[in-house]
């Protein structure tokens, strides 16, 4: 029993990886339709953006920050400083942004979706809204999915806006890199598809969120026991989705962009 115990979480995250698949195409097919209610989504927008903003923002600017000392001692060294404040900028919006909001969330609101959703499974709230002929897709998944996908990439460049900032600041203070100068390799080095990347990222990452989080809850079994499981295995999975869908997005994105 000990040994199989492995291979029967396997084999139940396998099931809860396909019952969560399908539930973003219904998601999908919900918002073509324009089962949409408003109010909820409203309310999760507000869950999702501002109350999320200070973290994403703080975080911002401790990456930023802890970047710019990493690299400016090393780039100056080799005559380089003049590119300090563009790769900052590059690795803030390609990647640093949109991964640190993306995993701030999912820890922040995918565990609350999950935790949320699924005591509404074990306390028998979710029968009761098919008893009122109430969708819980419409009324539960859907505004979540659509509050992660407009947000997210609203706290991204936020994220990207304060790290940078920040970079700014401490390349003056500690490095003695004229702001001028840290601007100006900005604007070299960054250009539009970087910021529209990061938030394509956004977008995407948001989307998984939300129905990781909601699909772990929707599946919820055994109480109490269950609800803490279903809420601690949906923040793993999204973290996993996340930086899977990282790689390929950013395989998709920029694989093309070196040529021979």
């Amino acid at each position: 029993m000990t040994a199989a115990a492995p291979f029967g979480k396997l084999r139940l995250w396998s099931s809860r990886a396909r019952a969560a698949a399908f539930l973003g195409g219904q998601v999908l097919v919900h918002m073509v339709l324009g089962k949409i209610h408003r109010r909820n989504t409203l309310e999760q927008m507000r869950i999702v953006g501002p109350d999320s903003l200070g973290i994403i923002v703080l975080a911002g600017i401790s990456i930023g920050s802890v970047f710019t000392i990493q690299v400016a001692r090393e780039f100056i060294k080799y005559g380089a400083s003049s590119a300090i404040g563009g790769i900052l900028a590059v690795a803030m919006a390609r990647e640093l942004a949109p991964v640190f909001a993306a995993v701030i969330l999912a820890g922040r609101v995918g565990s609350a979706f999950a935790a949320e959703i699924g005591t509404m499974r074990v306390t028998e709230q979710i029968d009761a809204l098919y008893m009122l002929k109430t969708d819980p897709v419409d009324y539960l998944v859907v505004p979540r999915a659509i509050a992660c996908a407009l947000m997210l990439p609203l706290l991204t460049l936020l994220g990207f806006i304060a790290g940078t900032g920040a970079g700014l600041l401490v390349a003056a203070a500690g490095f003695g890199i004229s702001s001028y100068a840290f601007l100006n390799s900005v604007r070299m080095f960054l250009d539009a598809w970087d910021l529209l990347a990061a938030l394509v990222k956004g977008l995407c990452f948001g989307v998984l969120i939300a129905v990781i989080g909601c699909s772990w809850g929707l599946t919820t079994s055994g109480g109490a026991k269950g609800v803490g499981e279903s809420t601690t295995t949906a923040v793993v999975t999204s973290l996993l989705a996340i930086l899977i869908a990282n790689f390929f997005l950013s395989w998709l994105m920029f694989q093309g962009g070196i040529t021979a």
